[in-house]
């Protein structure tokens, strides 16, 4: 009886809603040849450059580390995770992740986004029969156009928002239970869910059930006391459904004040963004590829017979005249947000996107089809005027993109009339009368399908995917060494590496790295990055230019480098997938380690690293240190001396080159500073540093962020360096090591007719020098005894006065420290990192990590859902 109920003539087209969809996309990722159906994935831009990382990390922390949930030493050198969490992670299809380990990962991408494409179409549908709009066959007609449409086609990389797609239908059946009952608990809820799912995107529900709002009181209008009940009831809602997810927005609210928040926009432009009418190229299939992800047009194509059902809206008598003003407001205001600036700013909460502009062209979609829904009849017949009106339109639409055809290169004239086809062929079937409804119903059911499957077929053929062993290879390779590391150390340590396939390697394979990529990273570790010579920027630093004094000082004890194959053959497939962005000649100064290396990879040990804490001199709380300004290299020796209270031993000089060699290129007599140029602009121009070492210490070349491999192609004895391409401030370049009496020379070739050697200079490290104040700083060092990801315990022996503490553990004011059990409070040392005070003698430390505004969001959040239950409680009595 049970299943009968489930598969009964009322719940059919829920399922067809589901499955199909779902079926359309499977095939296509099947005929794609996508894991686990051949040697592709669905890796491509930030799925395989950031969010597979982080669904393993998700798996880490459930199976192995659920501290990490708040915290975790994969972020970098350290940082929270809850604002990760509520961005990218809480989603509940994740848990599928749990059955997918390590290179099956992509297995499990795939399985979620089919899923998401069916859940969607399931909502859409649901929202369609609860609200008795549509039945029958014409659920997943409706509901198939809004689960294909083009911004989830375009987004379906960024998975991490699909989810609003399933929820965002179930928030507006709330909305409609609000105005038809009064009952304010689905909204409350169905938006509380949203919010905790991914706010960001709940934030943009929020905004259109605002809009939506003032569409439904013109729906449901009776007088205005009753409006004025459904405006508090539409506030109550509101406020209720952020009270439940409190617990989480508070504490996100607070990480997004340390990352996002700083780099919002303080000027805003009021002007379009570009030509209105190039929106109406959207409508066409196939106008999403590689160039508009970052910048472009709105994502918003959906199948010709639901802009035929929009239009047709407009047309019958059926809906009362200020129900139609209020949809064309709504309309336009979103049509307007699309183009002009102040509107779209504001749908983004204040932040131009990076890639991937008017992300909240789904409301768009959803309300296209949502509205179409409510006016097309089960007869699927329309009037021959309305036809002639929607023909009229249709005709416009398609004359002005082809007549600016030049103007929107993302749209070529096969997909004009590949469009025009599907637009005619569906405006033929509305018009010829159907005698037999069911059989043209399901024919309306195809006709959409088809139509959205072009659409994806034509939008995901322009986009390149990362091929499986490309990843699955990498990432069996780095679990493979760290794992060896891990099981040989069992304490606390950072791991550097010469190689990187994304940012977030350390949350892949689960180390404590020095890399990160997120919307949600405190701005203090790129700016601290950016200071020493590490290639950085908004939400992302790459560890690839350590020297001997960043390595030692943030606790790099484990360095992974890349083996050179034997065969050519082997070389040039090894150098696919492990892909080297580091130039590390100082590895000679580290212990080669047999036993943790592999055929792949060698690992090495380094002697002077510090570990994650260590005594130091009080100084070091009074250094005032620019945040990027000044010399990388500089600014180190500063930092590590100070720690080591040694300011009067340098340990750094700059160097002069024993030759220059101009090639093509006009000499100049100054280096640093200078701009050289091009002598003949038809030939390739190259610039030779020439310097024979004296002495085996390490030497380090500074490039100023203008010298990029965008402007220049960089050598070392005829080998081309192995560097990070992008980088906004100085970095600093290992050159050589152990190189007494070798001539190394530093090769420039130029991309361009001109280059700025902007910070060019050639730096020598005393190694001598380095290791005593290496040595002098290990002496007081912190035994980590209990380590976790949000708590530190470890005891200390100071044993001079005037010393602190000193620690390369991130600062914020969610670290909490106790010494010998006594609460003290931290100090925040070179503008980034936890100190703590420390008298003369044995002490144990702890450092607790608290989530800053957790408590007060959890106190929130169940006050309002004890709240809401005593209510209903006390309500069911009172009609008991």
């Amino acid at each position: 009886m049970k299943i009968r109920r489930i598969f009964d003539k009322r719940t059919w087209p829920l399922w067809v809603s589901f499955w199909l969809p779902l079926l359309i996309m499977t095939g296509y990722f099947i005929y794609r040849h996508m894991a686990p159906f051949g040697s592709s994935s669905l890796l491509t831009v930030d799925l395989g450059q950031q969010y597979v990382d982080l669904f393993a990390y998700f798996r880490h922390t459930l199976l192995h580390d659920p501290s990490a949930f708040f915290y975790s030493f994969s972020k970098t050198i350290g940082g929270e995770m809850v604002g990760v969490w509520a961005y990218y992670l809480i989603s509940p299809f994740n848990l599928i992740y749990l059955f997918f380990p390590g290179q099956s990962l992509t297995t499990g991408i795939f399985l979620v986004t089919v899923l998401k494409y069916g859940c969607a179409g399931l909502a859409f549908a649901w929202l369609l029969t609860k609200t008795h709009t549509q039945k029958g066959w014409l659920v997943p007609v409706f509901s198939t156009a809004y689960a294909m449409m083009g911004w989830m086609i375009a987004n379906q990389l960024n998975m991490i928002w699909l989810d609003t797609t399933a929820i965002l239908p179930l928030v507006i059946l709330g909305l409609e239970r609000l105005f038809k009952t009064g009952k304010v608990r689905y909204f409350a809820g169905w938006l509380a869910v949203m919010l905790i799912d991914n706010y960001y995107m709940g934030y943009m529900v929020i905004l259109f059930s605002c809009l939506y709002w003032l569409y439904a009181a013109t729906k449901y209008w009776e007088n205005f006391k009753t409006l004025s009940i459904q405006i508090l009831k539409f506030a109550w809602g509101g406020l209720l459904g952020v009270a439940l997810s409190a617990w989480l927005l508070l504490p996100t609210f607070w990480a997004l004040i340390q990352s996002k928040a700083q780099y919002n926009v303080t000027k805003v432009h009021w002007k379009f963004e570009y030509a209105p009418w190039k929106m109406l190229a959207k409508f066409m299939t196939g106008t999403f590829n590689f160039d508009q992800m970052p910048s472009g047009q709105p994502n918003f194509y959906v199948a010709w017979l639901a802009i035929f059902a929009f239009i047709l809206f407009f047309l019958r008598r059926k809906f009362h005249w200020t129900v139609k003003i209020s949809t064309l407001l709504v309309t336009a205001v979103l049509l307007v947000s699309f183009c002009y600036e102040p509107l779209d700013l504001l749908w983004h909460a204040g932040q131009f996107p990076v890639w991937y502009p008017y992300r909240f062209s789904f409301v768009f979609c959803f309300w296209i089809v949502w509205i179409g829904a409510q006016a097309l009849t089960d007869k699927l017949t329309i009037e021959w005027w309305q036809g002639a009106v929607m023909l009229v339109l249709t005709a416009g639409l398609f004359a002005t993109v082809y007549l600016n055809l030049k103007h929107v290169t993302y749209v070529s004239l096969a997909n004009l009339l590949i469009t025009l086809g599907l637009a005619g062929v569906t405006l033929i079937f509305l018009l010829v009368p159907k005698p037999r409804i069911q059989l043209f119903q399901i024919i309306a059911v195809l006709l959409v399908a088809v139509d959205m499957s072009i659409n994806a077929v034509a939008s995901l053929n322009n986009l390149s995917y990362v091929s499986q062993g490309e990843f699955g290879n990498y990432t069996n390779v780095l679990d493979q060494t760290v794992n060896k590391i891990k099981a040989s150390n069992s304490g606390f340590y950072r791991i550097g590496k010469t190689f990187t396939r994304t940012k977030d390697d350390p949350m892949q394979a689960a180390y404590n790295g020095a890399d990160h990529f997120s919307s949600t990273f405190e701005s203090i570790i790129p700016n601290f990055f950016g200071s020493i010579g590490q290639p950085d920027g908004d939400g992302v630093v790459a560890y690839t230019n350590g020297t001997l004094i960043s390595d030692s000082l943030l606790d790099m004890q484990y360095f992974m480098d890349k083996k050179v194959p034997q065969s050519q053959t082997s070389n040039a497939n090894y150098r696919s997938y492990i892909p080297v962005t580091s130039t590390k000649p100082d590895l000679k100064n580290y212990t080669q380690s047999t036993s943790l290396s592999n055929s792949k990879v060698t690992t090495y040990t380094n002697p002077y690293a510090l570990g994650l804490g260590f005594g130091a001199s009080d100084k070091i709380a009074k250094l005032k240190v620019s945040k990027t300004t000044g010399d990388p290299i500089a600014r180190q020796e500063l930092i590590y001396q100070t720690l080591a209270n040694r300011s009067t031993s340098a340990l750094i000089s700059a160097e002069n080159f024993d030759e220059v060699i101009f090639q093509n290129v006009k000499k100049v007599t100054t280096l640093t500073g200078s701009v050289v140029n091009k002598q003949n602009l038809a030939k390739t121009g190259s610039i030779y540093f020439k310097f024979t070492p004296t002495t085996n210490d390490s030497y380090y070349i500074t490039l100023g962020s203008n010298i990029t491999t965008s402007n220049a192609s960089f050598y070392i004895n005829g080998k081309e360096l192995k560097q990070y391409p992008t980088y906004r401030h100085t970095i600093a370049v290992n050159v050589a090591t152990h190189s007494k009496g070798k001539t190394v020379t530093f090769g420039i070739q130029m991309k361009k007719t001109s280059l700025w050697l902007q910070n060019f200079t050639l730096y020598k490290l005393n190694n001598a020098q380095f290791k005593q104040s290496a040595k002098k700083l290990q002496q007081e060092p912190w035994h980590i005894t209990k380590h976790s990801s949000r708590k530190l315990t470890g005891t200390i022996n100071i044993k001079k006065k005037h010393q602190v503490l000193m620690t390369t553990v991130p600062y914020s004011k969610g670290w909490h420290a106790t010494v010998d059990g006594k609460a003290v409070k931290t100090k925040k040392v070179i503008n980034t990192f936890v100190a703590v005070p420390l008298s003369k003698g044995k002490h144990t430390v702890t450092l607790t990590y608290r989530p800053p505004l957790l408590v007060t969001g959890s106190i929130i959040t169940g006050v309002a859902a004890l709240g809401t239950v005593a209510w209903f409680t006390l309500k069911r009595r009172r009609h008991a």
